[in-house]
């Protein structure tokens, strides 16, 4: 009876196996969202100014109107006046806009004359279809007895509009 017993014991443990590894399926997906987008429509044009004695600040805002400080304007001859405004296609999605600290125009006949936009400010204007217009206006920074001339930089500066 003792050998028969031992004999069903090596019979049942001999068919026992360790679990050495196992497996799953796992899904993946991915999302393709349409790249942000920017397009300039407006310039930033400071208009006509009068430079003074002192130096002087005329704050453009973003939706065109200017204040003069130390520096004057005429109403009779404004010149070109307005605020820029780019149109950003950004889907159902936030994003930052990230504006310059400052920006150089140079006197067209005389470069070594120049003029420093800086604070820049923007209002997004939501449309509501997944683009916004932003304007943007800055500060313009005159010197005292700022020499006349047509003052520009062809470079431009960047608007730069990022997914958050």
């Amino acid at each position: 009876m003792k050998n028969s017993l031992l004999v069903v014991l090596v019979c049942f443990c001999s068919g026992i196996y360790a679990q050495s590894s196992s497996s799953t399926s796992v899904n993946s997906t991915a999302v393709i969202v349409e790249p942000i987008e920017i397009t300039k429509n407006v310039d930033l044009h400071f208009g006509n100014v009068i430079s003074g004695y002192n130096p002087g600040t005329l704050i453009l805002s973003p939706e065109g109107s200017r204040t003069a400080f130390g520096v004057q304007l005429s109403p009779a001859n404004p010149g070109e006046v307005s605020a820029a405004e780019a149109v950003v296609k950004h889907g159902n999605y936030n994003y930052s806009i990230t504006l310059p600290e400052n920006f150089t125009l140079f006197n067209e006949a005389n470069p070594n004359q120049f003029l420093v936009i800086d604070r820049f400010t923007v209002e997004p204007e939501i449309t509501g279809n997944d683009t916004d217009i932003l304007k943007i206006g800055a500060t313009l920074n005159l010197e005292a007895n700022q020499p006349p001339g047509f003052y520009t930089n062809s470079s431009g500066f960047n608007v730069t509009v990022t997914y958050n």
